[in-house]
């Protein structure tokens, strides 16, 4: 089993709603077992500002899935939830990222992890802290060192409803 932290995010329709549905089914996925959830935040797009604020959070999993069997499955939940991508860094209503997976570093064509620009995005290394306030990246840095390093004025904690993995 390798232990694999999936970022979320959301910023059309029911936002919560769509992070809900998308973590019960990774909960779902055969050989994989959602192991811890963080807080949510709501933040500015990182791309073109003409969209509505993003939610993001982060699950813990536990899976038998290798990366890219992980991904596809990942990608699939996308899909199954409407996900269209018409621009980069554009809109969306699920949002799945494999950050980290296990200690692998992997640089394929298809998938980068940990994901590329972790170290500068709030919105990932944020909701990471939450699940694991010791985690470390593959290189050995601490992500609490990380998100000191940064700027966390446009993350605000939202209260996120009760739900279970059911």
């Amino acid at each position: 089993m390798t232990e694999a932290f999936i970022a979320l995010g959301s910023n059309l329709g029911n936002r919560e709603d769509e992070i809900i549905r998308a973590i019960r089914e990774i909960n779902s996925l055969r050989g994989t077992r959602v192991t811890g959830i963080s807080r949510f935040y709501s933040n500015p797009p990182m791309g073109p500002q003409d969209q509505p604020d993003y939610l993001n959070g982060a699950v813990r999993a536990e899976t038998s899935l290798d990366a890219l069997q992980l991904l596809d499955l990942l990608q699939g939940i996308e899909k199954w939830h409407g996900r269209i991508k018409t621009r980069r860094w554009g809109e969306r209503c699920i949002d799945l990222d494999i950050a980290l997976f296990g200690n692998a570093v992997i640089n394929e064509e298809r998938l980068t992890v940990p994901h590329l620009g972790i170290e500068q995005r709030d919105f990932v290394l944020r909701p990471l802290l939450d699940i694991d306030p010791d985690l470390r990246l593959p290189s050995g840095e601490k992500v609490s060192d990380l998100l000191s390093e940064l700027d966390q004025s446009s993350l605000t904690e939202v209260e996120f409803p009760q739900f279970s993995l059911e």
